[in-house]
């Protein structure tokens, strides 16, 4: 797969090829998108195009309206790797400036359409463009002069409610990751290093991977967890607890903590890139009075993440 990192006013030079495009931001590439990008990769076969993913980076409104601190459903490194594994050869990442935000809709397609050598784009029906975001896929087609194929994908629903990147985030604040994970089309996925923590769960008869999560993870509400935990090729089922550990508080320490106790699994794996399915909820996090019951309740959380991940599947 070829990645275009481009910066406006940079034009990239893709001189002798052609391209089936899905362009929009693509969060979570939940089942929605899937059908904008399925699209473009069967108008890719049929036209003897490249299929390739226009995408942008940072999200608009990190830019245009200030905010600190946003996060991704999917990091940009994970969603090129679920875009390699749809079948996408090329990805166009523009990266989000107040000055490319300035452009016209014209001036967009001109560039980052006929420029680049786009003979058929694919969008969803609310994708926008230009400047103020006043570009509409109509006027994508008003704009083509022959130069390219537009086709607009229509609103996906589920249980009559647009599937939206939106709608997700909800879902995973309220810390419903099954439910997330059936409009995403897979589990909710979490990259991150395992670190070095402070060894208690050991001490108690439970030790821990404590991951720290890639920059910009979209994370689900605090609580317990039945995950599955990958590593090097390796899958373990898990029972993760995310949160403040409000049994041992510091007050010192304000931060969320991605703690998994792997079931079947006992060995060091300081420094290891691992990745996290969130599967199922089992309860919210809560203060227990002393270690013992502390130690009992992590005893059935275990339990019962053996018994719903045996029910699920972590693909």
């Amino acid at each position: 797969m070829k990645v275009y990192q481009i910066t406006y006013p940079e034009i990239p030079d893709t001189a002798g090829d052609s391209f089936s495009v899905a362009a929009g931001f693509f969060d979570g590439i939940h089942r929605g998108h899937q059908k904008v990008i399925r699209h473009a990769l069967e108008a890719a076969r049929n036209e003897g195009l490249t299929p390739a993913v226009m995408t942008f980076d940072p999200h608009p409104s990190a830019v245009l309206g200030n905010r600190e601190g946003v996060t991704y459903i999917t990091p940009m490194e994970q969603k090129i790797e679920i875009l390699r594994n749809m079948g996408i050869e090329a990805v166009f990442v523009i990266r989000f400036t107040k000055a490319f935000a300035s452009m016209t809709p014209g001036e967009f397609v001109d560039s980052y359409v006929k420029g680049i050598g786009i003979r058929h784009i694919t969008t969803g029906f609310d994708f926008t463009f230009g400047k103020f975001g006043k570009g509409t896929p109509d006027d994508l087609e008003r704009l083509a002069d022959g130069a390219y194929e537009v086709s607009v994908i229509g609103k996906v629903e589920d249980h009559g409610e647009k599937i939206s990147s939106t709608r997700i985030r909800q879902l995973l604040a309220e810390g419903e990751v099954e439910e997330a994970a059936r409009l995403l089309g897979r589990p909710l996925m979490t990259d991150g290093t395992v670190v070095e923590g402070d060894k208690r769960g050991r001490l108690i008869g439970f030790p821990t991977a404590n991951v720290n999560p890639a920059d910009g993870s979209c994370l689900p509400a605090p609580g317990v967890y039945a995950v599955y935990f990958e590593w090097d090729g390796n899958r373990y089922p898990g029972v993760l607890n995310a949160g403040y550990r409000p049994t041992f508080k510091d007050p010192d320490k304000t931060s969320l903590s991605v703690e998994v106790h792997l079931i079947g699994f006992d060995g060091d794996l300081y420094g290891k890139q691992a990745r996290i399915l969130w599967m199922d909820r089992i309860r919210e996090e809560r203060r227990f009075d002393g270690v013992e019951a502390l130690k009992e309740q992590i005893g059935r959380d275990k339990e019962e993440a053996e018994k719903r991940l045996s029910g699920l599947s972590g693909s």
